[in-house]
């Protein structure tokens, strides 16, 4: 449980309340009123005990309680049956069907006795709200939300009124055993579906999960009423059941909400209960589903045996303990109703604590009039103790000259006279006597002042000075000046001065207007004087009027008048409209002077001008007329130069804006020809402020300049515009094919001899073949330039093309078709032209075929070559080569050349292909290089008799110089041919002999440049004999051979030998065995009684040797009966210490693939093998498998990680001693760390792995 929150003190002594945002201040909680059993004292001395009526009462002494916070109570469960010095019964009683809150009110009790229970009355708002207001608390109050103690009887507001219930559940009281059914009605005529409803117990407790044998939910719908029907059913009620209940009704966008209590009464029982258990948790759910209990939501709590553990008084702790320690009290001891506890705390009277140090202290508050004198007195418990007085906070010390405070002793008492009492001395005061302190407050009741002398009416004139008195009873005395009802403002800024020179008091208004005209009063504490002030105006003289003006359009215009008095403000009116000052109107008043200025004039500005001083029915009038001479507006036209342009047969109507004052007349003029006003198809109008000119249908000749003149009395102005009508052009001439091409032809043309009086934009283009009609249009955007070049025609068809001319009119008509012409297109340029070789005189070039030959085909290619800096370009072939490559020959050494290439057909030359840069005409030197085959870097080996034919290419330039050379000779052309072209060297042997075998040493010489290469060559032969073939042993069946091996080898190793017997009766050779690789061999299984003869054949890779060394003795094998002597052999000790005969290597392995390490050791006896992964052991891990098998150590890593990558050790341990071999794993790729954390790896180690990647990225 949190620690209590302590509420803030409002200005008016009351704590705050927690409210919701739309409850208007309200509290959301509901009225809860609690009664508890007086206290163990007050029941010992018989006194009543205190009864709640719905009303705060009256503190019989200090509050001992401040700010509380409630708990949430959820439901109110039975406790224990010890009895405790105070009792106290708990019952809630609610009344949700009524629409306002009711004071809850508890019956007297039965009896005055200790044991008398009391009851807890928790009065209920209704449930009904709009959703907005569900999340109030009802029945729950919950931990820093609630109200202080002495707020509970306050009322709340009422929520709305139901909404969609049209009969709501009713609190009922059931005894504990019987059956009780709550019902609800919802209105089912406006809603298309089923409402949906939801019982609580408490604030949140979903009773459809405690449905069965003690709850059951039941709802119907009756069609002929359209009501739907829900009903609680609780079965063999508990007193755990008692509670309040509320049921919510949800349709779409409707909420609808009701409460209801349950109250469940027990079987009467004289014994008592105590106040612990009475507050305190129920104890664990029952283990039947349906029960209401809901302490199984609580948090668990292991039951705990009854101990021995002395009671104690919960009431004497709390009345000791400070307000912010009640909540954790309630804790410690079980008390979930701490606020109902609180408000009992409240009502007991608290005995006041006994001065030690004063026998009787301050009163708490002292009043005293302005001027007189104040008794503080205190009487002492001790007058030896010491004492002080203080005044706000600061020590009040004596002084010997200043009778302001006098200190007086008489016998116990302790008394501070204050004489001459002022404002200033209106503070709080103190006095401290050891370690105690009592304060009282100070009140200085000041004297009302009087007016001795009120204020007197004035009559004056405006800029006159005025001044009104008063005299009030006494000096430095505050008063306010009032005008109408409405304090005087006295600022730095203000019309209004108010000074004082003693008791009187002034107000001066040092230039008065006619404003200041009112009732001005005065107020004083002790009273109020009044009087009038009348403020008139002056008598107006004129000393210069207004004077009529005629003003040029444009000039300015200044009005100009002298009045008497000169600070008279005034308003200037233009034909009755008021004039205000803006950029180009300025008016001005200096002293007596009013003048209107007008910058420039305009035509707005003519009228009839007033000029009105301010409160003054006389004015000052004048009239000005503006002139302006005629003026044409042409740039209105937006016209170029003035030029109209209309097309031929289309109406013309010209309206030009005139301006002039009065109004000018207009005359149109073509030439020397009047234009009329009654003419048919030419005529002129004139009207306001524009003239106008219309042809009702243009024609050609109407082409000309127009003259307009205007004149009237300020002047004349003249203008002419020109009118030009267009049509559209003649066609042009046929247009000229100069070059054809593949799919394409290049056409000229001359504009059309008339363009139809407007500029020709452009051109549209149409072709068509010959043989047909249709004509198709090749450019949709016009074309400016009089050449186009037509594209996408098909070879070998004849086309015509055919113009037509575009103006800002339209189209002309087509001109005639060109001459027919056939498209021929030539090839495309070659493509990969590449320089082959370079002498000193000669340039080879290569290339490939263009990408596109047209139908013409191809004939071949023309190659040119220029002298780099010139472009003169020569032809090297006069004849088409149909090759495409060509070496240009007769070049001077040293020179750079540029070389490009044309393809030839019988359309012509195609666009050269040309070499990206020049070619210097001189042989390169490219340092030699061999390139060994792969089958020639190791030993080539052949069989005597074979061909050996070896090429062993080569690069460089000019030609390298190539020699051959064996063992340090150079190699005889007698006994190997050699053959050397510019790019490899060929070694020819036709029979090969085994003194062709060797390390042949080849050298490719450029100049300085040198390579070298060795190719061994093996000529092989079949082996010798064995040398010597001798009988060892013979015993039993069996005979020991040894021999030595053969002398000649073959020039290749002895891969074996082939064991034959032969009997000496038949002389008959078998085969023992072949391949046999050793020198010595036993022979088996022979036959007793037989002599043998045996021999041995050599073979290397060539086969067996063509002759054989046989026994020079046979061997007889012996009849049974004979012994054979056994030697004697001394037993060897095999034991030795581990020693690895394979170490292990570093290995690279790919995340997410097994790997496998390793190793092989020796030892006797067998070692014991310990795998390590960074000198730390690897045991009992299940991403790794050991093996042991013959001494071969296998460590199998299951799908490693990075993680895994490290040093790992083989350690080998037994009698003898140890041997360890090491080596590094680097896993390659990578895991997330979710597939890290799911393969068990610990977290320090895959943030160490995940560092150690960032690094590694960084590096790289």
């Amino acid at each position: 449980m949190p620690e209590p929150t302590k509420k803030d003190e409002t200005p008016n002594g009351q704590s705050e309340e927690s409210v919701a945002p739309d409850s208007n201040g309200a509290p959301t909680l509901p009225e809860i009123s609690l009664e508890v059993s007086p206290p163990p004292e007050s029941v010992a001395e018989g006194k009543e005990p205190v009864e709640t009526d719905g009303k705060k009462p009256e503190p019989t002494g200090p509050e001992p309680l401040q700010a509380v916070v409630a708990q949430e109570q959820n439901a109110i469960e039975n406790g224990s049956n010890q009895r405790e010095p105070s009792r106290v019964g708990v019952n809630e009683q609610a009344e949700s069907s009524s629409p306002a809150v009711k004071e809850g009110t508890c019956s007297p009790p039965p009896a005055e006795d200790g044991n008398t229970v009391k009851k807890l009355s928790i009065d209920l708002p209704n449930d009904s709200a709009p959703v907005a207001t569900t999340g109030r608390k009802d029945s729950v109050w919950s931990l820093g939300e609630g109200q202080a103690p002495e707020d509970v009887d306050k009322p709340i507001d009422n929520p709305p009124l139901s909404t969609l219930l049209i009969e709501r559940p009713q609190s009922g009281t059931v005894t504990v055993g019987s059956d009780i059914t709550f019902v609800a009605k919802v209105e089912g005529k406006d809603l298309l579906r089923k409402p949906t409803v939801k019982w609580f117990k408490g604030k949140w407790m979903d009773l459809a999960s405690k449905t069965g044998k003690h709850l059951q939910l039941k709802e119907t719908f009756e069609r002929q009423t359209k009501i739907h029907t829900f009903e609680m059913h609780i079965i063999k009620a508990k007193d755990n059941y008692a509670g309040n209940y509320r049921c919510e009704v949800n349709y779409k966008d409707k909420f609808d909400s009701c409460s209801f209590d349950l109250e469940v009464k027990e079987v009467e029982s004289s014994q008592a209960i105590d106040i612990r258990s009475a507050f305190k948790r129920s104890s664990e759910g029952q283990e039947d589903a349906g029960e209401l209990d809901f302490s199984g939501l609580l948090k668990h709590r292991e039951h705990k045996q009854q101990d021995d553990t002395p009671e104690v008084d919960v009431w004497e702790i709390l009345k000791n303990a400070r307000p912010d320690q009640y909540e954790k009290i309630a804790f410690m001891y079980g008390i979930t109703d701490l606020r109902g506890l609180l408000k009992r705390m409240k009502k007991i009277p608290k005995e006041e604590k006994k001065s030690a140090a004063f026998a009787k202290k301050l009163d708490p508050a002292y009043q005293v009039d302005k001027g007189g004198k104040i008794r503080l007195v205190v009487e002492l418990a001790d007058p030896t103790v010491d004492l002080k007085w203080y005044k706000n906070g600061q020590e009040i010390r004596p002084t010997p000259n200043q009778r302001k405070y006098i200190f007086e002793h008489k016998g116990t008492q302790r008394i501070m006279v204050i004489n001459n009492c002022s404002s200033n001395d209106d503070a709080a005061y103190s006095v401290v006597a050891g370690e105690e302190k009592c304060t009282t407050e100070l009140f200085v009741k000041e004297l009302p002042i009087k007016i001795v002398k009120g204020i007197e009416p004035v009559k004056t004139t405006v800029n006159e000075r005025i001044e009104l008195e008063c005299e009030v009873s006494e000096e430095g005395a505050q008063v306010k000046w009032m005008k109408n009802g409405v304090e005087v403002p006295t600022g730095v800024r203000s019309r209004y001065r108010v000074k004082c020179e003693g008791t009187k008091h002034y107000l001066v208004i040092d230039d008065a207007s006619k404003d200041d005209t009112g009732t001005y009063s005065v107020m004083a504490s002790g009273g109020t004087s009044e009087a009038h002030v009348q403020v008139d105006l002056k008598p107006l003289k004129v000393f210069q009027d207004l004077q009529d003006m005629t003003v040029m359009l444009g000039q300015p215009i200044k009005l100009h008048c002298e009045i008497f008095p000169g600070n008279v403000p005034g308003r200037w009116y233009r034909n009755g409209q008021l004039i205000q000052p803006s950029d180009r109107l300025n008016i001005i008043h200096r002293a007596k002077i009013h003048r209107l200025e007008i910058e420039t004039s305009s035509l707005h500005d003519a009228g009839d001008y007033t000029f009105v001083p301010e409160g003054y029915s006389q004015s000052l009038s004048a009239k000005i007329h503006i002139i302006d001479p005629p003026r044409v507006h042409l740039e209105s036209l937006n016209f170029p130069d003035n030029t109209i342009t209309v097309v031929a047969g289309n109406k013309l109507r010209l309206e030009i804006p005139i301006s002039g004052e009065p109004a000018p007349r207009v005359v149109w003029m073509k030439g020397e020809r009047v234009i009329l006003d009654s003419g048919h198809r030419v005529h002129a109008e004139t009207y306001g402020d524009q003239t106008s000119l219309t042809i009702e249908v243009t024609e050609r000749e109407d082409t000309g300049n127009y003259k307009i003149v205007l004149q009237n009395e300020a002047g004349e102005a003249t203008a002419s515009v020109k009118i030009k009508v267009v049509d559209i052009p003649d066609p042009p001439e046929a247009p000229l094919v100069p070059v054809v091409g593949g799919d394409w032809c290049s056409m000229t043309w001359e504009p059309p001899k008339y363009d139809g009086g407007s500029p020709i934009l452009g051109y549209f283009i149409e072709r068509k073949k010959k043989q047909s009609s249709r004509w198709m249009r090749l450019n949709f955007d016009l074309i400016k330039e009089t050449s186009f070049e037509p594209k996408k025609m098909i070879e070998g068809v004849p086309y015509e093309v055919r113009i037509f001319a575009v103006n800002a009119i339209g189209v002309s008509k087509p001109s005639e078709p060109s001459k027919a012409f056939t498209p021929l297109a030539v090839t495309s340029e070659p493509t990969m032209l590449v320089v082959d070789d370079v002498t000193d005189t000669t340039v080879t070039v290569k290339w490939r075929p263009p990408e596109t030959i047209g139908a013409a085909g191809l004939d071949g290619y023309l190659v040119e070559y220029c002298i780099e800096g010139t472009d003169d370009w020569v032809l090297s072939n006069k004849e088409v080569t149909e090759k495409t490559k060509y070496t240009i020959t007769g070049l001077t050494p040293g020179s750079k050349i540029l070389v490009r290439v044309k393809a030839i057909n019988k359309a012509g030359a195609s666009a050269p292909r040309t070499l990206q840069h020049s070619v210097l005409v001189k042989e390169v030197v490219e340092p030699p290089k061999i390139r060994v085959p792969r089958h020639l870097k190791q030993t080539y080996t052949r069989k005597v008799g074979e061909t050996v034919n070896l090429v062993v290419p080569f690069q460089g330039k000019p030609r390298p110089k190539v020699t051959w050379i064996k063992e340090g000779n150079p190699v005889e052309p007698s006994h190997v041919s050699i053959r050397n072209t510019d790019c490899d060297s060929i070694i020819f042997i036709r029979k090969a002999d085994r003194n062709h075998s060797g390390k042949y040493e080849m050298t490719v010489q450029v100049e300085n440049h040198v390579d070298t290469a060795i190719i061994d060559i093996q000529i092989v032969d079949l082996p010798g004999p064995p040398q010597c073939v001798t009988i060892e042993d013979v015993w039993g069946e069996n005979v020991a051979l040894v021999w030595t091996p053969p002398k000649d080898s073959g020039n290749a190793p002895i891969t074996g030998y082939t064991i034959q017997k032969a009997d000496k009766k038949t002389m008959e050779w078998f085969t023992c065995i072949e391949h046999y690789h050793r020198t010595c061999i036993t022979i088996t299984e022979l036959v007793v009684g037989n002599e043998y003869f045996f021999r041995v054949f050599s073979e290397n890779m060539c086969g067996l040797s063509e002759l054989a060394t046989q026994t020079k003795k046979s061997a007889l094998i012996v009849k049974e009966g004979l012994q054979m002597k056994i030697p004697e052999y001394s037993d060897r000790d095999f034991k030795e210490p581990p020693k690895f005969t394979q170490p292990l290597i570093n290995t690279f392995a790919v995340a997410g693939y097994n790997a496998t390490l390793n190793c092989s050791v020796r030892a006797n006896p067998r070692p014991k093998v310990i795998w390590m992964k960074n000198k730390i052991t690897i045991f009992d891990d299940p991403r790794y498998r050991m093996f042991s098998n013959q001494g071969v150590c296998t460590l199998e890593i299951r799908k490693p990680s990075p993680y895994d990558g490290g040093m790992y050790t083989c350690k080998a341990i037994n009698d003898l001693g140890e041997a360890q071999v090491e080596c590094k794993l680097e896993v390659k790729g990578g895991f997330t760390f979710f597939e890290l954390l799911q393969r068990g790896v610990p977290l320090h180690l895959i943030d160490k792995y995940m560092n150690e990647s960032k690094i590694v990225e960084q590096d790289k």
